[in-house]
C-alpha cells in the first residue's frame, strides 16, 4: 500500500469520530502552543533586554568598594581620584563620581522626596542623559560651586506645576539651586533613578549634605575592547591611592550583559521544558485513543489481513493515523503559538521573535510524539491473528 494511500486512510479514520480526534490532538495542540508562544516571548523579552542595554553604550563600566570586607577605613573614593584616574589612565574617556542622597525637595508649587546626586558634567555622556530643556551640568559649574541643578521632566510638572522650570529655583536643606536643564522622562527599563531624581554639581553636595562621600565611580572607556584595560587600571590606581588592595570591585555592561543573557536562556529553557510536559501528556492521550481504536477496529482489521494486507500494511496505516492525527494538532498548535505570541508581544510592547526553528523543531516534535504514542497501539493492531479478528463481533 503506498504512503498516499496510507495517508488517506488515516484521514478517513480520523474524519469518522471527529469529536473523539478533536479531543484527541487537543492536548497536542495546547502544548505546541504553549511551547512556541513561551519560546517566542521569552527571545522577545532578551533581545527588548540586550536591546536596552546596548543603547546605554558597551563601554560603560562602574567602580565601588568592596564592601563585603568588615573592614573599609580609608578606602572611600575621593573626587581627587577621578582627576588621577583620567590624567593616568588614556584608556577612560569619561568618568564621574557619584554621591547619592535622598531628601525633601521644594518647589514653586510642591515639596516632595527625591533622590540628590551629586556628580559632574561627565555623568551625561556616561549616563546617555537626554535634555528635554536646558544644558546639564558644566565642569565649571563644579569648580566654582555652583547651586544649579538639572531635575527630570516628570518631577519638573510635579513641583512646578504649568511653570516654565527654567529659571526656577528648588530648595534642597534650605539652600536655593537654579534649574538650568531638565531632562526627558525615561521609558526605559533601565531608566536611572526613580523619575524623581536631581543633578547637582559634586562640590555642591558635598557643601549641602556636609558630606565627602563617593559612593562609586561611572565612567565609559575609549571603545568596548578597552573596557577591561581601563577596569583594571583605575582599581589598580585606587588601590595605590588608598594601600588598599583587593578592596575595589569593578563591573561592565558587556559583563552585566553576559549574565542576563545566562539568566533569560535558563529561564525560557525552563518554562518551555514546563510547557512541554503538555506535549508529553498529548502524545499518552493520543496513544490512549489509539489503543482504543484498535479494539473497536478488529474486525476491520481482520477483514483487511483476509484480502491480503500485510503486517506492516496493518502497522503502517495506525502509525501514520497517529502521526497525522499529531502533526493536525501541531499545525493548529502552531498557528495559535505565533498568534499568542504576538498578542502578548503587543501588550508588553516588546519584539515578537517566533525564529522558524523554533516552529520547525515544534513540528518535528509533534510528529514524534505522534510516532511514539502510536507505535505501541499500530505494533498491537499488526499483531492480532487474522482468524480471531474476523471471529470478533
Amino acid at each position: 500500500m503506498s504512503l498516499l494511500e496510507s495517508v488517506r486512510l488515516a484521514l478517513e479514520g480520523i474524519m469518522a469520530s471527529k469529536l473523539r480526534s478533536f479531543l484527541t490532538t487537543l492536548g497536542i495542540v495546547i502544548g505546541i502552543a504553549a511551547v512556541i508562544t513561551v519560546v517566542a516571548i521569552g527571545q522577545g523579552g532578551r533581545q527588548l533586554l540586550i536591546g536596552e542595554m546596548e543603547n546605554l553604550g558597551t563601554n560603560l563600566f562602574a567602580v565601588y568598594v568592596d564592601w563585603r570586607e568588615t573592614d573599609t577605613t580609608g578606602t572611600e573614593f575621593q573626587v581627587r581620584d577621578v582627576a588621577v584616574i583620567k590624567e593616568l589612565v588614556p584608556e577612560v574617556q569619561h568618568l564621574a563620581p557619584l554621591s547619592s542622597a535622598m531628601d525633601q525637595i521644594r518647589g514653586s508649587t510642591k515639596q516632595m522626596i527625591a533622590q540628590v546626586i551629586g556628580t559632574t558634567a561627565d555623568l551625561g555622556p556616561v549616563r546617555n542623559l537626554k535634555l528635554a530643556d536646558g544644558r546639564f551640568l558644566k565642569p565649571e559649574d563644579d569648580a566654582g560651586g555652583r547651586r544649579v541643578a538639572v531635575i527630570e521632566e516628570d518631577f519638573a510638572r510635579e513641583i512646578f506645576g504649568r511653570q516654565e522650570p527654567l529659571g526656577q529655583k528648588i530648595i534642597i536643606r534650605n539652600t536655593s539651586f537654579l534649574v538650568v536643564g531638565v531632562l526627558t522622562s525615561e521609558t526605559s527599563m533601565f531608566s536611572f533613578g526613580t523619575g524623581k531624581t536631581v543633578y547637582v554639581p559634586h562640590r555642591a553636595w558635598s557643601e549641602v549634605f556636609n558630606s565627602r562621600q563617593v559612593n562609586q565611580l561611572e565612567g565609559t572607556a575609549v571603545s568596548r575592547e578597552l573596557v577591561p584595560e581601563a577596569m583594571q587600571k583605575t582599581v589598580t590606581i585606587l588601590e595605590r591611592r588608598h594601600g588598599a588592595p583587593d578592596r575595589y570591585t569593578s563591573v561592565s555592561l558587556d559583563q552585566q550583559m553576559e549574565v542576563a543573557k545566562r539568566i533569560t536562556g535558563i529561564m525560557t529553557l525552563v518554562v518551555g521544558a514546563v510547557a512541554g510536559i503538555s506535549l508529553f501528556v498529548g502524545g499518552i492521550g493520543v496513544m490512549n485513543i489509539m489503543l482504543v481504536s484498535v479494539t473497536e477496529r478488529v474486525r476491520e482489521i481482520g477483514v483487511r489481513m483476509a484480502v491480503g494486507a500485510r503486517r506492516k500494511d496493518i502497522l503502517a496505516q495506525f502509525l501514520i493515523e497517529s502521526v497525522v492525527l499529531c502533526l493536525i494538532g501541531g499545525a493548529i498548535g502552531m498557528m495559535l503559538g505565533i498568534g499568542g505570541a504576538f498578542l502578548v508581544a503587543k501588550i508588553a510592547n516588546w519584539p515578537p521573535l517566533v525564529a522558524p526553528s523554533t516552529v520547525i523543531i515544534a513540528v518535528l516534535f509533534s510528529a514524534l510524539v505522534g510516532v511514539l504514542s502510536g507505535l505501541w497501539p499500530a505494533n498491537k493492531a499488526a499483531q492480532l491473528d487474522p482468524i480471531e479478528a474476523l471471529r470478533r463481533e
